[in-house]
């Protein structure tokens, strides 16, 4: 009997079945072929193709579990970095987004023969966080990519240097308070001993009187004692306090105008612009396009700022191309020139100052630049690399 013609209802029909998943026990692994009912399964296992299959996998049939078995592995953990990230799911969840995929490679051909062996075989070689719930069992995976893990060291470091010299100082306070503390001589409690006598024949005598009298003028002069120090201690202090303010008075007098004019105008453009603000865009600045939602012809690209909206926007224009874009600040990251080139600084306490390259420190991921502009024209200051881009 011949094959029924392509536009054919029965064709049609046949076509319509065989979409999407069919019944596991009629799916043969060794020929990735789906039949759609056991008729259909029994024709195929008669075949001379699959026999053919059975025979290359009975010459060593751990090699082709093996093989099947890293496809599985490969796959899933492949799906859950992809969809999931470092997110803790159900595996459950993960496993029926899986086997959505028509050719997938179904677990009965693996080592593995439920998904709960998988995910306990998946926590004990360490590629995931396993832990089970009266829900069932959650996975997390552990995402040892080098890149990404230098990517937190870079993070960590940035967050360290980003410390400013008020909460060093408080802590430094802290400290120096909490030894203070800790120094102090705990005073020593008086020990009581049994009253003993070194031999029978002597005598015990108390004499009330005598100790009175002795007691008496011990305990006045050491407080006269006590006192008298507190007294020396306070004088010695508030003769350091009477210097110390004599030199600051001495300090102020030896600075001159034009220093006391440039300290004015510092804190006021501390209080008008603070120290560190979330956006950083400014017109005539040369960024670089990280996102890769615009496609390669813009990843990585340069661009010029020609126009900034709303703080957190603006609209680029390509160097490459000329053509004209309107990006979110998290799709740009700034530029750093060869040293000689001129820079804007976007963030900190010199925001909105030009200034020259002098050197880049990649250690510490900060550069050397020499401020063109400002109350501190020709100072030398280090900044960080995401707070100055090239200028255009």
């Amino acid at each position: 009997m011949g094959k029924a013609d392509f536009l054919s209802p029965k064709a049609i029909a046949n076509r319509i079945k065989s979409k999407g998943l069919q019944k596991l026990r009629w799916y043969c692994q060794m020929c990735q072929k789906q039949c759609r009912d056991e008729n259909g399964f029994k024709c195929h296992c008669m075949s001379e193709s699959h026999q053919r299959q059975l025979l290359l996998a009975s010459e060593d049939p751990n090699k082709f579990m093996d093989y099947f078995s890293d496809e599985f592995k490969n796959d899933f953990i492949e799906l859950l970095s992809r969809r999931f990230g470092t997110k803790r799911v159900h595996n459950n969840i993960i496993y029926n987004e899986y086997i959505s995929h028509r050719e997938h490679v179904h677990m009965n051909s693996t080592q593995w023969e439920t998904l709960t062996d998988f995910t306990k075989w998946l926590g004990r070689e360490g590629l995931c966080k396993v832990d089970e719930t009266p829900k069932g069992w959650y996975v997390q995976y552990i995402d040892r990519d080098p890149e990404t893990i230098r990517r937190q060291e870079e993070q960590a470091r940035k967050k360290k240097q980003d410390l400013d010299d008020e909460e060093r100082s408080a802590r430094f306070i802290e400290e120096q308070v909490r030894r203070g503390r800790g120094a102090k001589e705990v005073e020593e409690a008086p020990v009581f001993t049994e009253l003993k006598r070194e031999s029978e024949e002597e005598k015990v005598a108390f004499n009330m009187g005598a100790s009175a009298c002795v007691a008496g003028p011990s305990k006045s002069s050491a407080a006269l004692g006590a006192s008298a120090l507190k007294a020396a201690a306070a004088a010695a202090a508030s003769t350091k306090r009477k210097d110390t303010s004599g030199e600051a008075r001495g300090d102020k007098k030896k600075k001159s105008a034009l220093e006391e004019i440039m300290e004015m105008e510092e804190r006021k453009r501390k209080k008008q612009h603070p120290v560190r603000t979330d956006h950083w865009l400014q017109p005539n600045i040369v960024v670089k396009v990280v996102t890769k939602r615009l496609g390669e012809k813009y990843h990585k690209k340069k661009a010029v700022i020609t126009e900034v909206r709303d703080k957190y926007g603006a609209v680029v224009k390509m160097i490459d191309s000329g053509d004209k874009l309107k990006l979110d600040q998290n799709h740009v990251e700034t530029v750093i020139p060869a040293p000689g080139k001129r820079v804007l600084i976007l963030n900190g306490p010199h925001r909105d100052a030009e200034a020259l390259l002098e050197g880049i420190d990649e250690k510490n991921f900060s550069a050397t630049l020499t401020l063109e502009s400002g109350q501190l024209k020709g100072k030398r200051v280090d900044v960080a690399y995401e707070d100055f881009s090239k200028l255009a």
